[in-house]
């Protein structure tokens, strides 16, 4: 009898270990490594909460969680506003949209070092695809050094976010849309609604959960960022583009300071729990008034 009790037990532990190791023991240490002094080999020196007070006086630190809100606030539009356009105009009855489909969704298949180093081809000043384009195009006056100019390099890098994901977001909507019935469409049309009016007033009410979900994706993702950032600019030009990933990893593995990067880790944590608790919070009134 109690053979068969333990058998659960016996079954997920190995789960539950895995887990533990590469999830829980890691949180615990950052947590208690954040409360010193210390550069991962010497002796460790205990300053209570003087990381955290560090944190909050580090420029460069806060500054990057504006950085942060402005690359979501971008991708917003760039991917998830930009993939629910690009579902909708795959999914008009038109031939070779399954074409479209395939080119939209091509940049999303890409491993993210990849399009880093394709777009950093683009952007460059001296031979770069842009620039060579405005020159062509007679606009010498907007050729500029994308990466290297500290008003562009930000908005440079939130384009080709938008060129990765929009293709991501799309097929999410796509999916979304393809279960819509289709008596709903020819009901629209008997009324003679168009395009635009089934987009808006079909499509986009009937997927909204989807929406919210990538919305959800999007800004959490946002916090989550580093390959692109630290491959095209590592956080400059003159801390530009820095975020809290890139400036954790200078902090860490440059400074060799493992307490105070441990504490700017905590603090990127609450962050984001607390942000994630407030889109939760916002979905669930919102979903309590459209029931009343």
């Amino acid at each position: 009898m109690h053979k068969f009790r333990l058998s659960p037990y016996l079954f997920t532990a190995p789960a539950v270990l895995l887990f533990s190791f590469t999830i829980l023991l890691p949180i615990v240490m950052t947590f208690f490594f954040s409360f010193y002094d210390w550069n991962g080999f010497g002796t460790m020196k205990f300053i209570g909460f003087d990381n955290y007070v560090r944190a909050f006086h580090d420029h460069i630190y806060l500054l990057s969680y504006w950085h942060i809100l402005i690359y979501i606030i971008l991708t917003i539009f760039l991917e998830v506003f930009a993939g629910l356009f690009l579902a909708g105009l795959i999914t008009v009855k038109l031939k070779g949209t399954s074409l479209f489909r395939v080119a939209f969704f091509t940049p999303v298949m890409l491993p993210m070092l990849v399009t880093s180093f394709m777009w950093r081809f683009v952007y460059n000043s001296d031979f770069g695809l842009l620039n060579a384009v405005l020159k062509f195009l007679h606009l010498d006056s907007w050729t500029n050094v994308w990466l290297g100019n500290p008003h562009t390099a930000l908005y440079a890098l939130c384009i080709v976010s938008g060129w990765s994901y929009a293709g991501f977001y799309m097929t999410i909507f796509y999916a979304g849309i393809q279960r819509i019935p289709n008596d709903i469409y020819e009901s629209a049309y008997l009324d003679g609604a168009t395009e635009r009016d089934i987009f808006f007033k079909i499509k986009i009410p009937m997927i909204k959960n989807l929406v919210e979900v990538a919305l959800t994706l999007c800004i959490l993702g946002g916090f989550q960022g580093f390959d692109l950032f630290y491959v095209m600019t590592n956080g400059g030009p003159y801390n530009a583009t820095e975020i809290v990933t890139t400036y954790l990893v200078k902090v860490v593995f440059t400074n060799g300071s493992i307490g105070y990067g441990s504490a700017l880790a905590v603090v990127m944590t609450l962050v984001v729990v607390g942000v994630g608790v407030v889109l939760n919070m916002l979905k669930r009134n919102g979903n309590e008034t459209l029931e009343y």
